[in-house]
């Protein structure tokens, strides 16, 4: 029991440290009403013309998740390079087996558009095949607006 003594201390530690954190906010925070200037979003001093978009894209969490798999699999890494002749062929088609599962995976995230930023690509059915006839007359036609001849 005396071994599990300083884990224990750790967490009543831990839970003194967190309950003390919420009452010291609570008992030294200033008690003003929120005012619209304060709730403004503030940006280099430029009022917004516009509001935010209201939703962050998803991709942005993809992409940080597949860093975080990569991290994860660097640090897993480390530890067969330190025993790495100790392992021998063993070892060597495990870390393999670990490697080809997550490349596999981003592989995967890849095909399935979690790397690209852009919008979504969709096909435009019932577009005539391109000829060319059609592509002379593309070529031909008069540049859109904003863009010199």
């Amino acid at each position: 029991m005396a071994q599990y003594l300083p884990i224990f201390a750790l967490l009543v530690l831990g839970v003194i440290f967190g309950a003390g954190s919420f009452v010291a906010s609570a008992l030294l925070a200033p008690r003003k009403k929120e005012t619209a200037a304060k709730l403004a979003p503030y940006e280099c001093g430029i009022v917004p013309d516009r509001e935010p978009p209201t939703r962050f894209p998803v991709r942005f969490y993809l992409v940080a998740m597949i860093f975080i798999i990569f991290d994860i699999e660097i640090v897993f890494l480390y530890p067969f390079a330190v025993v790495f002749k100790e392992l021998h062929t063993f070892g060597l088609v495990e870390v393999l087996v670990f490697a080809a599962v997550v490349l596999v995976s981003f592989l995967y995230l890849v095909s399935n558009g979690a790397l690209s930023w852009g919008p979504a690509k969709r096909l435009r059915i019932g577009l005539p095949e391109r000829t060319s006839e059609s592509t002379i007359a593309r070529v031909t036609a008069a540049p859109p607006p904003g863009r010199a001849a």
